[in-house]
């Protein structure tokens, strides 16, 4: 099939992870075009390569990517439809296991228990809770409170209730199909660190752009 009036269409994405040294085409992102032979060859076009020593972070400008599809197929027309720029790591999985990530779960996980419950208790503390339920109990009943009753109770059992549904986890299973929160906000915290290691890159200089 003649190259002439072939578009390639591609969909680079913002952030790739991978364990290979070498950076191909077919790694930063989705490419579709008619032409098979066409299309495999393109993503088997190297962009970079891993040296021993360098940080295992690079970022590569979309018009470089073009740059070399159309080296590579002068008549080739490459039609981008996703990001301009693409972060790319090199990630090390073996580094990741063992007793040593085992330890940072640990720690994260009781650092957000005990963190939290310590913010709930000084929220608490700081409105005067049991003030406030001791004058709701006493405009109800007309007596005085004599410790814990019902309303600190369905108030904890509510509290419980309320972080659960909010939080959208019973354990390891979804309440709906809806992303947690946190979940969302990971989502944009990396998209905003990917935004900025992507504007360092470019303003250092350090992006494998086009000359």
């Amino acid at each position: 099939m003649s190259t002439n009036n072939v578009t390639l269409y591609l969909k680079a994405e913002q952030n790739v992870e991978l364990q290979s040294e070498d950076v191909y085409i077919k790694d930063i992102g989705k490419l579709t075009c008619k032409d098979e032979h066409i299309l495999s060859k393109v993503k088997a076009i190297k962009l970079y390569h891993f040296k021993e020593g360098e940080k295992k972070r690079q970022v590569i400008s979309i018009l470089k990517v073009i740059e070399e599809i159309e080296t590579a197929f002068p008549s080739v027309t490459v039609e981008n439809l996703g990001e301009i720029d693409v972060l790319v790591e090199q990630i090390d999985v073996d580094k990741h296991k063992g007793a040593v990530q085992t330890i940072k779960i640990i720690f994260v996980s009781a650092i957000s228990f005990f963190g939290t419950a310590f913010t709930i208790m000084a929220f608490h503390n700081d409105i005067g809770i049991n003030d406030v339920f001791t004058k709701v109990y006493e405009m109800v009943t007309g007596q005085a409170s004599d410790g814990y009753g019902i309303l600190e109770l369905s108030y904890s059992i509510g509290l419980a209730v309320g972080i659960t549904i909010f939080f959208n986890h019973i354990g390891g299973r979804r309440i709906t199909k809806d992303p947690t929160p946190i979940e969302v906000e990971m989502r944009v915290y990396e998209t905003d660190v990917n935004k900025a290691l992507i504007e360092t890159a470019d303003r250092e200089g350090k992006m494998i752009d086009v000359n």
